[in-house]
């Protein structure tokens, strides 16, 4: 059947809507500007709050705990990118993997705006699972706006990259100058602000993405697609279970981790972790 007039006019101008590219495109630079706006704002103020003295408002770390924790930090949140793409190809797709992952990142950061000690290490392990699911799937749905043959594609994620590189050099601007001006606190939660900014402008646009990443990969047939739910879904609830428990263990003592350990089990080095 051929589609009407004018839903063909509207799908070409989706098609070059965003300087000659998929309007799509356009929701996922701000999307992932906004991100890395959260993230490198909240990791410009992370060794600096860890090492403040508690007069003014920080944790009184010393540099070899706090760089340990930042180390620590950092990996995982690159490391769960691989969980965080398993999930969204079994389970929910790389759309919605987004999504949840937006939600996730915007509570840590405004968990580590409340000014305890336990809601600052559940504000890390909040940001280390939104960033999981959204840093690798957001990509991959750039790529899934354009069909392979398209020559547009290259210059796609070029275009993509600039929001990265937008957000990461705003960010510590502006969250450095809250955290370190008006409190560490504030900067923590203006990069959950930022975060929200991308989830609206994510969720307000995301009718331009298609089906670009909207379902799992495709196991071949509706029973093995079922099954391959099933089995996803036991495993990620088993993972979360032993999350919580160890959390819970760590709360009450039963399993002694603490900052000083964590230093104590890094490899020395010479040199003081860069923040930027």
């Amino acid at each position: 059947m051929a589609l009407p007039a004018a839903r063909i006019r509207a799908e070409a101008a989706y098609d070059r809507g965003f300087f000659g590219h998929p309007r799509g495109l356009s929701t996922l630079f701000f999307t992932e500007m906004w991100e890395r706006f959260s993230y490198y704002g909240m990791r410009a103020l992370l060794i600096l709050f860890m090492t403040a003295a508690p007069a003014t408002g920080g944790l009184g770390f010393d540099a070899m705990t706090a760089g340990a924790i930042y180390g620590l930090y950092t990996a995982m949140v690159y490391m769960f990118t691989l969980p965080g793409g398993w999930i969204a190809d079994r389970v929910m797709g790389p759309q919605r993997a987004v999504l949840v992952g937006g939600m996730l990142i915007a509570s840590g950061h405004f968990s580590m705006a409340v000014p305890t000690l336990t809601t600052f290490y559940l504000g890390l392990v909040l940001i280390v699972l939104g960033t999981g699911l959204l840093k690798g799937n957001v990509s991959v749905i750039v790529g899934r706006l354009y069909r392979h043959d398209d020559a547009r594609r290259d210059a796609g994620f070029s275009i993509f990259y600039m929001g990265i590189n937008t957000g990461a050099f705003v960010a510590p601007l502006v969250c450095g100058y809250l955290g370190q001006r008006v409190s560490w606190h504030v900067g923590f939660a203006a990069a959950g602000v930022g975060m929200v900014l991308g989830l609206v402008q994510y969720a307000l646009g995301r009718k331009y993405l298609g089906d670009a990443g909207l379902y799992p990969a495709d196991p071949g047939s509706p029973e093995a697609l079922a099954r391959q739910k099933s089995q996803a879904k036991l495993w990620i609830g088993a993972g979360g279970a032993l999350l919580i428990l160890f959390g819970l263990g760590v709360y009450a003592g039963v399993i002694p981790v603490t900052a000083r350990q964590i230093a104590d089990a890094a490899p020395e080095t010479n040199s003081a972790p860069r923040t930027g």
